[in-house]
């Protein structure tokens, strides 16, 4: 069975998706696990300035930063620092790009102050952005994480079902 893009749907249980993104994140090179690293340093250190969540003259905050901002900022950061390294000697698939910019967006519309975001105070008000927004922050960092969380595994899954042929020794030979 094929999806709106012309690629296969395939289904796997979930334990199994999970060792098989497992298998494939354990196949990596030293590369791979370098670029990731490096993406989600600077994933980390640009969300993190820009929203004020990591303190810096630049940047200034209404409302400090929540105990649970730390920990969205840490795990999307790993997120795309991974789905970043998937990409490096691979082909793409268009539906995860959609879903990385979504969970990334989501995740700086999260850490980021309440009273501070514009749009928000611009909808709601500052009083509706500290007593409807904020409390929906929570949320939209889980909401992030799960984004980020299904595009890595669509990567993947492609990675492990559509491997690019090993050039390597076809050079070295």
């Amino acid at each position: 069975m094929k999806d709106d893009d012309g690629f296969r749907n395939v289904r796997v249980a979930p334990k199994a998706a999970l060792l098989t993104d497992a298998s494939s994140l354990l196949s990596w090179p030293a590369r791979r696990w370098l670029v990731a690293l490096v993406a989600a340093a600077l994933y980390v250190a640009a969300a993190g300035l820009v929203t004020d969540v990591i303190t810096n003259p630049l940047a200034a905050r209404v409302v400090p930063p929540t105990w649970w901002s730390y920990p969205v900022l840490a795990v999307t950061g790993a997120l795309g620092g991974l789905i970043t390294a998937s990409y490096l000697g691979s082909r793409t698939h268009l539906a995860v790009h959609g879903r990385a910019a979504g969970g990334g967006v989501l995740s700086m519309l999260a850490i980021g102050c309440p009273a501070c975001n514009k749009l928000v105070v611009l909808a709601v008000g500052t009083s509706g952005a500290l007593n409807l927004w904020a409390p929906l922050q929570p949320i939209v960092g889980i909401g992030s994480v799960v984004l980020l969380a299904g595009a890595l595994h669509l990567r993947l899954t492609g990675e492990a079902s559509c491997p690019l042929p090993d050039i390597s020794r076809a050079l070295d030979s």
